[in-house]
This record gives structure tokens, C-alpha cells and sequence, in this order.
């Protein structure tokens, strides 16, 4: 098994466990827990898979959907003895961003692409399975929590993954994993942001 596919297992997992707590918060039944696990946990590598004409992981490999099941199972047995599911599912989301987004800079890297879709895929793989489960959730998708960083995590997270020439797969992985994480958790503990738009009335 290759770096980047325990990258992709261990990504579907975190995401999935999410997802599952997102279900627990609207009180579903097991059934939903599955649906919103799969959608989280596989929902940013199948657009990854999609965009670069692959066939989509969990088709080539149906452990991807053993692994989210088991996940929606665990949640579905013990999301009862969180204190807080919320804060739960922001840190998990933070410890599965990285990862995802290093699986989906490293995927399109290895295929050769050019280094503007290397950074658009580790986005694309590392926020679209989360923000399908928000929008599905009704809820604000945290991709675009007002003072928050999110996608810039991602997206400055994957430029790591151009300096595998040089420093080799691993390092590559690990610098992309590292920096994405500590963007985003310092985003979470210690409020850091970009500037947002602010409307000026129009000049007479």
C-alpha cells in the first residue's frame, strides 16, 4: 500500500467520523449516520477522482465504504459521551483537513499535473467532502465561517507538496500535513483570519 492511499484511508476515516457526529446532531437513525459518513469522508476524494478522470477511489476499493460504515457505526454507539459534538466536529475536521489535502496534492502531483491543479485538487479533496455535509445539514458550511481560515489552509497547505522534487514524497507529505493543521488550529484557538470585505457607500 502506497503512502498517498493510507493518506486517502486515514482521510475518509476522520472525515467520516464528522459527518457521523453531524448526523448525531440532527438525531437520525443508522441509516442517515451512514449516508452522512460516506458523503463526508468520500465526498472530496470522488470530485478529486472525477476532475483528474480517475475512477473513484471507493469504486476501485470498496474499503473506503467499509471504513465510513464502521465510522458511522462507533458515532451512532458513543456520540452520547462527548461533552460538546460540535467541538468535536471542528477538531476533527482540523485533524482531517490536513490529511485530505495532502492526498489530493499528492495524487494530482504523482500524475504529473501542472502545479496551479496540484494546488486547485488538494483544495477541491480536502474541502468539498465537508462542505456537501454542511450544506446537506443545513447548516453554514465551515469553508465559509465568517473569520475563520479555512480553504487558505488548504490552499497553502498544498503548495508544500511542489517542493516533492527536491525534499521527496514523505517530507513533501508531512510539510503539507503539518502547515495546513497549524493554520487551521491556529484559526480555531487563536482567531487568526483575512481581512473580510467591508461595504463603503458609494461615492456621490
Amino acid at each position: 500500500m502506497s503512502f498517498l492511499s493510507l493518506l486517502d484511508f486515514a482521510a475518509v476515516l476522520v472525515f467520516a467520523l464528522t459527518g457521523a457526529l453531524v448526523a448525531s446532531r440532527a438525531q437520525l437513525d443508522l441509516i442517515g449516520f451512514g449516508f452522512f459518513a460516506g458523503l463526508t469522508g468520500l465526498g472530496g476524494g470522488t470530485v478529486r477522482d472525477i476532475l483528474l478522470d480517475r475512477t473513484p477511489i471507493w469504486i476501485v476499493d470498496p474499503t473506503y465504504l467499509a471504513i465510513a460504515g464502521v465510522a458511522a457505526v462507533l458515532v451512532f454507539f458513543t456520540a452520547h459521551l462527548l461533552e460538546s459534538r460540535y467541538n468535536a466536529i471542528l477538531w476533527l475536521d482540523a485533524l482531517a483537513l490536513p490529511v485530505a489535502v495532502a492526498a489530493g496534492a499528492g495524487v494530482s502531483h504523482e500524475l504529473g499535473q501542472p502545479w496551479a491543479i496540484v494546488l486547485v485538487m488538494g483544495v477541491a479533496t480536502g474541502c468539498a467532502g465537508g462542505l456537501m455535509r454542511d450544506v446537506v445539514a443545513n447548516e453554514v458550511p465551515l469553508v465559509l465561517k465568517k473569520g475563520e481560515l479555512y480553504v487558505t489552509c488548504a490552499f497553502v497547505g498544498s503548495s508544500a507538496i511542489l517542493l516533492t522534487p527536491w525534499i521527496g514524497v514523505l517530507a513533501a507529505g508531512a510539510a503539507c500535513a503539518v502547515l495546513t493543521f497549524a493554520l487551521r488550529a491556529g484559526s480555531l484557538v487563536w482567531g487568526w483570519s483575512l481581512p473580510v470585505y467591508k461595504p463603503r457607500p458609494p461615492r456621490r
